[in-house]
């Protein structure tokens, strides 16, 4: 219940309402703001997945605007006799069973960059791959169109992820890691709004990594940089934009981990329903451990 007080310094006392509580179950997640969502953790699955299938076809990254086995790769998966390795400049790790070299559930022994149970498909297909992925390219353009637009009409961004001066003090950003690194979570109606970190991280993901995610794949695209040249000026060639379209998935997977662990952190039960019927029951204090005092 919402917490209601009455204010008895006024003539006549006026009831106050203060707003929710925790405890009670409020409307967190608007219908677009749950259908992007969904969508997209289908779509990027479905894009990663494909796309670690596209580069094991050459699995070697370049920057400029050429690339091939004799030039120099500064990331490189491959094997071999009897090893796999990750190479990441003059940097050389060894990843037997797992990248470049490992065993099928046949026990047969594979050399592919990755393993086909994250691959799709999980047999070594370019062509199925590249019409996997152009597949749901098309899927994620559109539906982060629809989204910005719904979210420019229903002021999402100004209302949700607008950054005040005072939330950008590097003192504010650096007491609200504190916070996350001691567990310490929003409360009650707080809970209710993104903290810096998160309109940071969401921000990013928006506006950084998906947009560059769509721009660097259409680099890619041989009939799209000859149309529009300006793509391969902007990047710096093609193989620059494979390496950051790249390292771009890379920063999305971790993104992912970090979400995941917040989630679980929060209260999985609690934020999977608020993400599934778009409401959410407002948290309330932990309650701290009781420390026991030694006999004298």
């Amino acid at each position: 219940m919402a917490s209601v007080a009455v204010d008895e310094t006024i003539d006549p006392p006026v009831v106050v309402d203060d707003g929710p509580v925790a405890g009670d179950v409020v409307k967190r997640h608007r219908l677009s703001t749950r259908l992007w969502h969904w969508t997209n953790v289908v779509t990027l699955a479905v894009m990663m997945m494909s796309g670690l299938m596209i580069f094991n076809a050459h699995p070697r990254l370049y920057w400029g605007e050429y690339g091939a086995n004799p030039d120099y790769a500064w990331l490189e998966i491959g094997s071999t006799e009897n090893t796999g390795f990750v190479s990441v400049g003059p940097l050389r790790i060894e990843t037997t069973g797992i990248l470049g070299r490992y065993n099928d559930e046949a026990g047969n022994v594979q050399r592919h960059a990755f393993p086909g149970w994250i691959t799709i498909p999980s047999r070594y297909s370019l062509a199925d791959a590249r019409l996997w992925h152009l597949a749901f390219a098309w899927v994620l353009a559109l539906n982060l169109t629809i989204y910005m637009f719904i979210s420019l009409r229903n002021r999402h961004f100004r209302g949700d992820l607008a950054i005040s001066r005072d939330e950008a003090r590097p003192s504010h950003v650096w007491q609200d890691v504190k916070e996350h690194a001691k567990l310490k979570f929003p409360t009650g109606a707080a809970a209710l709004k993104y903290n810096i970190l998160q309109k940071l991280a969401y921000s990013s993901v928006l506006f950084v990594m998906l947009p560059l995610m769509i721009l660097t794949g259409l680099t890619l695209s041989p009939a799209m940089g000859a149309g529009w040249g300006w793509l391969l000026d902007i990047f710096g060639g093609r193989q620059s934009a494979r390496s950051i379209h790249f390292i771009t998935m890379i920063a999305l997977i971790g993104f992912f981990f970090v979400h995941m662990a917040m989630v679980v952190l929060a209260g999985p039960i609690n934020e999977l329903r608020s993400m599934l019927s778009g409401y959410y029951k407002l948290p309330g204090k932990r309650a701290e451990p009781a420390i026991e005092e030694m006999p004298q």
